[in-house]
């Protein structure tokens, strides 16, 4: 083996530093995303400013004309055409200054749920094999869409809505207490009370909201266990009590939707009746205060409106609790992945840059995480470059463990394991990979086309170079019957193909990448007579010359293999040839004799 010591930087993703260093503090990682783009969120103030200017000018306007109107004096019509005027500016600025503030508020958000996504996948791609193998796939499928689109929720409401509430909010209240003290403490006393009453009702509709979503939840669940089970119902004539079962759970749905109705109808109502009594409230009061002279009739309609916009406000931010909560949410369960330490870490290691193929474990022992038994211990043995190994034992013994620490993807928690007389904790798994191929149990195929999944991580793969591989792997023939060829679509998973034709193409892909160290994965299992012999006729060519490890269900496959290791829970039983561990009358033998 050759390695260099050139060394590479940690990537450490801005995000990552804002996540770590607002740790605890959810808001202020929210604001931290956004580093960079100050600039554009600030002009988005200014536009966003000067675009709702109508919401609480137009009232000014307004009460200017109405007065004029009421108390008309000698420039009346001068002055109404000037309102007038002004209004009508005030109302077509919106269009510009609006885009403008779209413009630069989505530019940011977009530009953070662009990056965000990209620094999760990144530390996807570094997270160990052995985190990918806890966390479910769904959940950070999640994590990287949902979460972030939650994320994107939470910035465009405060940019869109929480903001506007803000800005008119305040602003009403200015002018109220520059035109009026006396109207600006009737509003102190009165607001908070109205807006307390609505929150109220509001409270009540949404947990009647949140008992009917449960009750749709279990519903979808029940649809969706129904739909997986119609086979089995129909195999066991079940068909009419399965939709007895699901028409009682459908009735109860819909019991509890109309009862929901109407309430929402009776809340709806008392809210609206409240919100409207202190209206009338707001309109006596500055009525009197018309009648006293005190204040122009135009005021008493702006009152009422700068009344209603802050009530209506307050009210609308209690309905933004449930997306700033999903949002608040979304940012911790974010933070979760980028700040997890489970990285597989070796880029400052030895890069090789040539291996050999000679494996050797010393003592070797491992135990997962959480655990105290360990999977098997004090494991010893020694590869020869361009040797075959196959691994047998019962399951849970250990085999696929072997594997994947050959592999690099978990660690020895006991001993050491060499390649070609250097330690696998000392190398760079990336560039050491490179000299890897590994056609698992189940073939993982990805949407595209045949091409691409043979041709996987490779650059500038000949006509040729791909036609040799095609018939090393028997998979020439079935090429060329499809009207595409290789340009074929695969669909999801490999829908379109049998086990058998997706095995061959993941041993193409192994193949093509003339790897030194071989990795075989109970590649024939599942597998039809003629596919398993296909399949062995592929292997056979493949691993020639190459250092192998193979994990055999069928012990009748490995009699050609040079070693055999067989595992049991612990640690390794037995070591040898074919004929070794049959002369032996050991594990081995009494396992070959159990299949016969």
């Amino acid at each position: 083996m050759r390695w260099s010591m050139k060394k590479h930087e940690n990537y450490a993703p801005d995000y990552q530093k804002i996540f770590r260093k607002n740790k605890d503090r959810t808001f202020r990682t929210l604001l931290g995303m956004y580093q960079g783009k100050y600039v554009q969120l600030f002009w988005s103030v200014v536009f966003f400013l000067i675009k709702s200017s109508p919401a609480w000018l137009s009232p000014m306007i307004l009460a200017g004309i109405i007065n004029v109107v009421t108390n008309p004096q000698g420039n009346a019509v001068h002055k109404i055409l000037m309102y007038s005027l002004f209004m009508l500016i005030v109302l077509m600025q919106n269009i510009p200054t609006n885009y403008m503030y779209t413009y630069f508020y989505s530019k940011a958000i977009r530009q953070v749920e662009k990056e965000l996504r990209c620094a999760l996948v990144r530390k996807l791609q570094q997270l160990s094999i052995s985190y990918h193998t806890e966390i479910e796939s769904g959940r950070l499928q999640s994590k990287i869409m949902r979460d972030v689109e939650q994320i994107e929720n939470l910035s465009a409401q405060i940019f869109i809505t929480v903001l506007g509430i803000l800005v008119n909010v305040a602003v009403a209240l200015i002018v109220v207490l520059v035109k009026s003290k006396e109207v600006f403490l009737f509003f102190l006393c009165t607001i908070p009370v109205a807006a307390l009453v609505i929150i109220h009702f509001r409270k009540k509709i949404k947990n009647y909201n949140t008992e009917f979503r449960k009750e749709m939840e279990e519903t979808s669940v029940q649809v969706m266990e129904m739909v997986e089970m119609i086979p089995v119902a129909r195999a066991h004539a079940q068909e009419n009590q399965e939709t007895s079962k699901m028409e009682q759970r459908l009735e109860c749905v819909s019991n509890k939707g109309f009862r929901l109705d109407m309430l929402q109808t009776y809340f709806s109502s008392v809210n609206w009746v409240t919100f409207q009594l202190f209206q009338v409230l707001c309109l006596i009061y500055t009525a009197f205060m018309g009648l006293k002279g005190e204040i122009g009739v135009g005021d008493v309609a702006m009152y009422q409106s700068y009344f209603s916009t802050i009530v209506g406000s307050i009210t609308g931010i209690v309905g933004l609790v449930p997306v700033i909560s999903k949002g608040l949410e979304s940012v911790q369960s974010v933070g979760d992945v980028l700040l997890s330490e489970d990285v597989e870490d070796s880029g400052t290691n030895k890069q090789v840059i040539n291996v050999e193929g000679r494996v050797k474990f010393e003592h070797v022992g491992f135990c997962y995480k959480d655990t105290e038994q360990p999977v098997f211990s004090d494991v010893n043995f020694t590869v020869q470059a361009g040797e075959t190994v196959a691994i047998v034992g019962a399951s849970g013994a250990g085999k696929s463990t072997i594997l994947n620490l050959v592999i690099g993807f978990a660690r020895a928690t006991a001993g050491r394991i060499l390649i070609d007389g250097a330690d696998i904790t000392a190398l760079d798994l990336q560039t050491y990979r490179e000299h890897l191929a590994v056609v698992p149990q189940n073939s993982i195929l990805f949407s595209g086309t045949i091409r691409d999944n043979i041709t996987y991580g490779m650059e500038h793969v000949s006509e040729q170079r791909l036609q040799k591989v095609l018939e090393a792997s028997n998979l020439k023939e079935m090429v060329e019957s499809l009207p595409d060829g290789l340009n074929t679509q695969i669909r999801e998973h490999g829908g379109n193909l049998s086990g058998g034709q997706k095995q061959r193409i993941s041993i193409a892909r192994a193949f093509i990448r003339d790897p030194k160290i071989l990795i075989l994965d109970e590649a024939t299992s599942a597998l039809d007579s003629v596919s398993e012999r296909q399949i062995q006729d592929a292997v056979a060519k493949l691993s020639s010359n190459r250092t192998t490890f193979v994990v055999a269900h069928r012990l009748s496959t490995i009699r050609d293999a040079d070693k055999i290791i067989v595992m049991e829970k612990g640690g390794m039983k037995e070591f040898g040839t074919y004929e070794e561990l049959m002369a032996l009358k050991g594990s081995f033998y009494h396992m070959k004799e159990m299949q016969k």
